[in-house]
Order: C-alpha cells, then sequence, then structure tokens
C-alpha cells in the first residue's frame, strides 16, 4: 500500500500531525489496536498553555524546576514560543474546555506549576481533545485510518525510511510505503507490571530505532505518577489527576498526618511516598479530598468521582488509598527542533520521542502540549519537503527478518514482499521488539527488574 506519509499512533501527536499535513498528501495512520487505545485518551488534568508574553519566562522556569534543570533549554523556549498558536488552534477545533458564565476559558494549577495556566475538560481533558481531533480527522479525505495493526518493522532503503511492515489482527502481514515515517507510537507502559498507561503500548520506536541504529537517549528516565488508586488486582492501575491535589486535596500516612507539600514536582512527590510507605510498612498512603464540597468534586472531578465509587470510595467522604505507579517516558528516539530522527524521513513525536523538553522530571500536562507543538512541526517540515512527483520505489530494502541472500536477487517488488511475508516470524518478532526494549531500560535501570513485565 503506497501512501506520501505513514503515520504510526493515534494519540493527539498522531493525529494532529496528520491533520496539519497538506490535505493533498495521502496519509495513513496506524494503530495498534482501537483508535482510542492510546494514552491521549485517558488523560485526565489537562494541557499546559502559555498565558501570553508575560507568562513565557515563567515556564520556562517552571519547566526546567521541574525537570532539574536537565532540560533542553532551546526546546523549552521553542514550546514557550508555540504553545499558544497550537493551543489556539486546537480551541478554534471546537474542544469543550471548561469555560466561566462569560464564555471565558478557565485554568487549573498543577504540581510545579507557579500559576494556573492549565486548560481542561472536567477531569477527561484528553478524551474531549481526542474525539475532537478524531471528528477532524474523520473528515478529510486524504486520511485513511489502519486500527489493529501492530507495526513489527521498519522499512528502509538506501538509508532512509520508506515504510513499515505490520500485522493485523487475523494475522495478515501488510506492507505500506510512504515517502516520510513519523513515529507517534506513545509510551512503554505495557511493559511494566503496574502502570496507568494503556497496556498495548510497548516501546515499538525504540524497539525499530535499537534494529536500524537510530539514536535514542534517557532510555531510563521513567516517570511514576505519585497517585494512582491502590488496587493489587489491576494491571492497568487508575490515575487520579494531579490536579485534585491542584484543587486542594492532601496526602496523608495511615494516621492521617500530612507528610509532603503535595505540589512539589512529581518525583519528588512520588520518591516522598514510597519513603513513607517503608516507614510505615504499608503498600499506600492516602489521598484526602474530603475537605472539597461533595457537588464541586462531582462536577470538576466526575469521571474520577464515579470511578471510585464503583471501586467502593467517597470521594467526598472518604481517604482514598494511593501509590505510585509508572506513568510516563521522558527518554525516546532522538529529535531536533522539526521531529526528525538520525534516520532520514524518519519523524518521531510525542511521548515516545526524546525532545528534551522534560529532562528528568516532566511537568505537568506538558505531555499534550509537546504532542502539539512537535506534530505541528512535523507536519510543517513534511509539507516543506515531500516530492510533489514521486520517485519509484526500488525492491533494495533492508528487513531485519529477510536473509541478506534475498537482497541479492532481482525480485520484482511484488514477489519481494511475498518474501518478506514468508519470512516474518510474527509472534518471535514481537517478543524481540518487547525484549529489546526491556533490556535497553535494564542496561540503564536495573532497579525497575522487578516493576518490568520481564518473562
Amino acid at each position: 500500500m503506497n501512501y506520501d506519509v505513514i503515520i504510526c499512533g493515534s494519540g493527539i501527536a498522531g493525529i494532529y500531525t496528520a491533520l496539519n499535513i497538506n490535505s493533498g498528501l495521502k496519509i495513513a495512520i496506524i494503530s495498534n489496536n482501537k483508535l482510542e487505545s492510546c494514552n491521549t485518551y485517558l488523560a485526565q488534568g489537562g494541557i499546559t498553555t502559555v498565558r501570553g508574553k508575560e507568562d513565557r519566562n515563567c515556564f520556562i522556569d517552571d519547566t526546567l524546576y521541574a525537570g532539574g534543570n536537565e532540560n533542553n533549554i532551546e526546546t523549552v523556549k521553542l514550546v514557550a514560543e508555540e504553545a499558544d498558536k497550537n493551543i489556539k488552534k486546537l480551541v478554534s477545533m471546537g474542544v469543550p474546555f471548561n469555560r466561566d458564565d462569560h464564555g471565558n476559558l478557565l485554568y487549573t494549577r498543577e504540581a510545579a506549576h507557579s500559576k494556573r495556566r492549565i486548560l481542561y475538560s472536567n477531569d477527561q481533558t484528553g478524551k474531549h481533545i481526542f474525539l475532537t481531533l478524531a471528528e477532524k480527522m474523520a473528515e478529510k479525505k486524504n486520511i485513511t485510518v489502519y486500527s489493529e495493526v501492530e507495526i513489527l518493522d521498519l522499512l528502509v532503503s538506501n538509508k532512509k525510511a520508506v515504510g513499515v511492515i505490520g500485522v493485523n489482527k487475523k494475522n495478515k502481514v501488510l506492507e505500506f510505503l510512504g515517502d516520510k515515517v513519523v513515529l507517534a507510537t506513545g509510551g512503554i507502559g505495557g511493559l511494566f507490571k503496574n502502570s496507568t498507561n494503556r497496556r498495548n503500548l510497548k516501546g515499538i520506536g525504540i524497539a525499530l530505532s535499537k534494529k536500524y541504529g537510530i539514536e535514542i537517549s534517557n532510555i531510563g528516565a521513567i516517570q511514576f505518577h505519585p497517585t494512582a488508586f491502590y488496587d493489587p488486582q489491576s494491571e492497568r492501575r487508575f490515575l487520579i489527576s494531579e490536579s485534585l491535589r491542584g484543587e486542594g486535596a492532601k496526602l496523608r500516612d495511615l494516621k492521617g498526618d500530612r507528610f509532603i507539600d503535595e505540589l512539589l514536582p512529581r518525583d519528588v512527590v512520588a520518591a516522598s511516598i514510597e519513603t513513607k510507605k517503608k516507614e510505615i510498612s504499608s503498600p499506600y498512603v492516602y489521598l484526602d479530598a474530603t475537605k472539597l464540597k461533595e457537588d464541586f468534586l462531582k462536577i470538576r472531578f466526575k469521571g474520577i468521582y464515579e470511578n471510585l465509587l464503583e471501586k467502593g470510595y467517597n470521594l467526598a467522604q472518604n481517604m482514598i488509598p494511593v501509590t505510585t505507579s509508572q506513568h510516563y517516558f521522558m527518554g525516546g528516539v532522538v529529535v531536533d527542533m522539526d521531529g526528525k530522527t538520525s534516520l532520514e524521513d524518519l519523524y518521531a513525536c510525542g511521548e515516545i520521542a526524546f525532545t528534551g523538553l522534560h529532562g528528568r522530571n516532566r511537568l505537568a500536562s506538558n505531555s499534550l502540549l509537546e504532542g502539539l507543538v512537535f506534530g505541528n512541526r512535523v507536519a510543517e517540515d513534511i509539507n516543506r519537503e515531500i516530492k510533489n512527483v514521486k520517485e519509484e520505489l526500488l525492491p533494495s530494502y533492508q528487513i531485519t527478518h529477510l536473509i541478506d541472500e534475498y537482497e541479492k536477487n532481482n525480485f520484482s517488488k511484488n514477489e519481494f514482499f511475498d518474501v518478506i511475508k514468508s519470512s516474518i516470524d510474527i509472534e518471535k518478532t514481537k517478543e524481540e521488539n518487547r525484549r529489546i526494549v526491556i533490556d535497553e531500560i535494564l542496561k540503564v535501570r536495573e532497579d525497575l527488574k522487578d516493576e518490568l513485565s520481564v518473562d
């Protein structure tokens, strides 16, 4: 199947990239599960914006503070500069952000933000952003969506990315050819025993990059969210948004004593919780929102309130058992300011990309903003670079699972892909991809061995 652009991933970064690419170009979006099975859909708290020129330096300072000043300062400045225009575009698309009685946008605050600058749609911001973007995408005739197709490998020709190999739910191997390939494959939470992430997100972008010598960085930079509902029976832990603490909820030990400033950076709060758990020999601590009005909680945190009721807890009346859980990947495939990787014609954006924005700890709600800013920059670069007249792709691809002797034969394109498809052991390839990412993590984070689904 031939396209101008192939985008792997259906979260905010992937779809927003597609929407900003010229409508005359044919685009394929590939999702390894249902389209909504992305972390964007789960995002509760909100999306960061920069509230005018007077807020730029403050946003930069907050991002650097949260990231331990290990951020790429040029990336932070870029995001600060381009946040407003991309957020305005999102608002113009009709995302139902909360507004006051006069129609003015409302803002909330989360940890390490020194002011209220986070737009939100109650406690289901990501869901509403996703649904809005998906609706806009459905109107575009140049975009074809392939759901439940798992990426197995890259197609590389003459040191350029020219496509991907995938497999659908019927175990049929498919090839997608394109002038540009975009990795927007999300995070790595599916590799962990306990994570707030979708279970289908297993770092395929890292596996592909490692296979082809594409530069990756900061693999050990993995963020644990401080407040996931404690449920030892659940693989994907239910996140309790940081914005709840931004509105006044407190963290307490089993005696009810507060032990940390809840609005310190996530890594500091998470470490404090882990220390307290060891000190009191408990697998959890409490999140206390009982001082907040129930009517407020029912509306502002509707999803969290209702979910906890189903678990037997009233957010307005009960302290909630919470623990830390793997949440976000701050390392990834190294990209430049246009989202280009070290392999020609291959881009990356969103959680799988390493832009340097986050440093050692992501500032709350900066992830969705990063997806917008770099998704737009990837699209703009593709619009500048892509050729109007396509060159015929020659069958000289380098496939990891294709032995050298095949490449020396003068196959037709169809014959070539028949050889590729017949040579792929699907389940073995999936497991190899999973192990590549786990092994890379353990090289630098042996302390996470018990957290990862190693076996």
